[in-house]
């Protein structure tokens, strides 16, 4: 992720001075959060709240990343609880004796499994989950939160002659100076845009500006939500995803290859997630 701003840190600090987290002889953070809680936590613990109001893990990972690890052994109840500041960016809590808003515009990233054994759709184990097993594990995930995930990736086991070789990989130095180089072309193109600094943050009207799309990139977008049957909330995050890969690949507008790879970000919409299905 690239370096925090100034206003960024100032926000960050403030959330954690207020929580008792900011650590001693520390003024001002210089990094962004990362907070990994374990999946047991309650809902006042993950949004904020408590007998003597604070801010919870979301609102601690604001302006960072908050990591959920076996995402569907969550209850269900701290899972929704997280839909709205996923849309909204920020949690408004209401109790008997005060309310009280917390800010949460934080990165989401979760792990889980396939499913219960772990081996559905491996290429050389096989699944040995009852019937109907993967589906009511999924569904411990609700769909109008999967909704908001915009990128879903199937991670298939490596090689071993792929994890031994001595083929070096991109570095992260590299890859994150792209990532800064990115940020940097939407923090200029939303320079007049209050409130607005990347492109996760675009509501309708902004992605019709900045997002619009050729009759190519129009009709596979159609033919690929059509196929999969994508909600609406799903079109919007396409949208943005190819804006952000097209930023990536230093383009000033969506080709079609980052709408095909914006779509392949989707595997978990698709009734036939974990089958290969080429796109349009």
């Amino acid at each position: 992720m690239p370096p925090l701003s100034l206003q960024e840190a100032l926000e960050t600090t403030k959330i954690h001075s207020v929580a008792g987290k900011l650590k001693r002889g520390s003024m001002l953070m210089t990094q962004r959060p990362f907070r990994s809680p374990h999946h047991t936590i309650s809902p006042v613990a993950l949004v904020g709240g408590g007998a003597n109001p604070m801010p919870g893990e979301i609102s601690l990972a604001h302006n960072g990343v908050l990591f959920l690890d076996e995402f569907p052994e969550f209850s269900r109840q701290v899972l929704e609880v997280m839909r709205q500041p996923l849309e909204d960016r920020h949690i408004s809590i209401s109790r008997a004796k005060y309310q009280v808003d917390y800010p949460a515009g934080f990165m989401l990233v979760a792990s889980m499994n396939p499913c219960p054994c772990g081996y559905y759709n491996h290429p050389t184990k096989v699944c040995v989950c009852p019937p109907g097993a993967v589906q009511k594990y999924l569904n411990r995930i609700s769909g109008p939160l999967l909704d908001r995930i915009d990128i879903q990736v199937e991670i298939m086991p490596v090689p071993f002659k792929e994890m031994s070789s001595d083929t070096a990989g991109e570095s992260s130095a590299s890859i994150r100076a792209r990532v800064v180089k990115a940020r940097q072309i939407q923090q200029l193109r939303f320079k007049d845009c209050k409130g607005v600094h990347c492109n996760a943050q675009m509501n309708s009207r902004l992605l019709k500006t900045y997002a619009a799309l050729t009759d190519e990139c129009l009709e596979i977008l159609r033919q690929s939500m059509e196929r999969f049957d994508m909600s609406a909330r799903a079109y919007d995050r396409i949208l943005k995803v190819a804006r952000t890969i097209a930023d990536l690949d230093s383009s000033p507008s969506i080709l079609p290859s980052h709408i095909r790879e914006a779509v392949g970000y989707r595997s978990l919409d698709r009734s036939s997630w974990g089958v290969t299905s080429p796109l349009p």
